[in-house]
């Protein structure tokens, strides 16, 4: 393209801007002179505050990036969201009568001190009828305790059922592994999880069903995924060692073994094609009576449960433990790429003794400010992309602090938490707790980051809306 083409494409690309920018400033200037009218001068300015960041997001999503605009990307975005604090600034006047209670008569000024008294009245005062009494106010703290109460505490007898059904699959389950798979050494499968923590928010819908492996002792070893071809700080590779004394094929785990190291990837794939063609659910739903079957749409290895009181979710996790590795818990998980072998270091257990040991040392409250957390931004569109343990993190960041953690400053440290993600966000950087070297955050596009944003920004301002 020539240069004169470009310059023209230029000129009419910004006329265009220019006439759409014209239009819609004829439409905010109609709205806000007839906002006037009907929400006063305070009201006015209010809306006129929110349509101008509205308008600026129409234009940094319209309007074409160039190199100036990439480098200033995050001081654009936290610039997006701190408009919504202007709002918070602004005074909250009482708003004008509308037009049509304008023609009401107004009600007669009682009479000046200063003023004659007039003739008396002849009829007597009838006596002002009772207003009813004024609406509680309750405030932020009352309001969260109320949302812990209906939304985020779960039914006693909900989580025993639930964990009865997830015991009663595991030891059915572990029957079926023995009689499958009788050379291969799996260990007690174990239940585990936020529900049996005590830090399952909302519903008693998703168990953990670990299938642990259980290795020779010094046959294997331990290798950092920083160390391997994937470079990868989350995960590890179980390596097989002393082939030399101990040759290929004297493990009955070697055949799972994939350039000398024990392949996650080919276990997953054995126990998928025996949980969806060889277990027969049918009979297993009808023993204990609820139907299950596996999850076809899922990445992971996940039993679905339906009950007549509720529906559960069970994922069903191989570990590797148990072999000198610091008490560290590896899972066979679906990973891309080069990592595909690896195993992924599971830090949920690490967290969730860390924060009860937290809240048993000074009787806290961590542990609830994870549940309303979790209860909150799952019922959020916006917020729903903050999984547990993204708010687990931050619950833990702040937990660290020596404030006060008592039930009464609870809604404090809620708003502490959301300003903690709102700097994270600003950077895009969530370190992991026990592993500063994993971003949770990297897994976020650039528009989810800010859509989360913008709606912590707004909870910030006015938080019982997230409630």
């Amino acid at each position: 393209m020539s240069q004169r083409q470009k310059t023209m494409a230029e000129f009419s690309q910004k006329r265009g801007k220019r006439r759409d920018d014209e239009v819609l400033g004829s439409a905010v200037d109609f709205l806000l002179a007839n906002a006037r009218l009907v929400l006063g001068v305070g009201g006015a300015a209010v809306l006129g505050i929110a349509t101008l960041a509205v308008k600026r997001l129409m234009d940094r999503a319209t309007s074409p990036r160039d190199e100036d605009e990439a480098k200033g990307d995050t001081t654009c975005l936290e610039d997006s969201w701190k408009e919504l604090s202007l709002l918070k600034a602004t005074p909250c006047l009482q708003p004008r009568p509308p037009p049509a209670a304008l023609s009401q008569p107004l009600s007669p000024l009682p009479p000046s001190p200063s003023a004659p008294e007039g003739p008396a009245d002849d009829h007597p005062q009838m006596s002002p009828p009772c207003s009813s009494p004024a609406p509680l106010c309750l405030t932020f703290q009352e309001k969260l305790l109320a949302f812990e109460r209906d939304h985020v505490t779960i039914p006693v007898a909900h989580v025993a059922l639930a964990k009865q059904l997830a015991g009663d699959i595991a030891l059915e389950l572990q029957a079926y592994l023995r009689n499958k798979f009788p050379e291969l050494p799996f260990g007690a499968l174990v239940p585990s999880g936020p529900l049996y923590d005590g830090l399952q928010a909302g519903l008693a819908d998703h168990v953990r069903l670990l299938v642990p492996l259980v290795l020779e002792p010094g046959l294997w070893s331990l290798v950092p995924g920083v160390d391997t071809v994937a470079r990868d700080p989350r995960c590890w590779a179980v390596h097989r060692t002393q082939l030399e004394f101990r040759s290929r094929g004297s493990s009955p785990w070697d055949r799972f073994l994939v350039g000398g190291y024990l392949s996650s990837r080919a276990l997953l794939e054995l126990l998928r094609k025996a949980l969806a063609t060889s277990v027969n659910w049918p009979a297993i739903g009808s023993l204990l009576g609820c139907l299950i079957r596996p999850s076809v749409a899922s990445e992971e290895l996940l039993l679905e449960v339906q009950h007549e009181h509720l529906e559960l979710n069970v994922a069903v996790l191989l570990a590797v433990t148990g072999t000198n590795a610091e008490d560290r818990l590896l899972l066979a998980w679906p990973l891309e790429g080069l990592a595909g072998n690896l195993w992924l270091q599971d830090l949920y257990p690490a967290e969730a003794a860390r924060l009860r040991a937290l809240d048993d040392h000074d009787t806290g409250t961590r542990r609830r400010l994870l549940l309303l957390l979790c209860g909150v931004c799952h019922s959020h569109p916006a917020l729903s992309r903050l999984g547990r343990r993204h708010l687990t993190q931050v619950v833990l960041r702040l937990g660290e602090e020596e404030v006060d953690w008592a039930e009464a400053a609870l809604g404090e440290r809620f708003l502490q938490a959301l300003e903690l993600l709102i700097s994270g966000l600003e950077r895009a950087s969530l370190p992991c707790h026990f592993n500063p070297g994993v971003n949770l955050f990297s897994s976020l596009r650039e528009e989810e980051i800010d859509d989360i944003g913008y709606a912590l920004y707004s909870g910030l301002q006015a938080p019982e809306w997230l409630l």
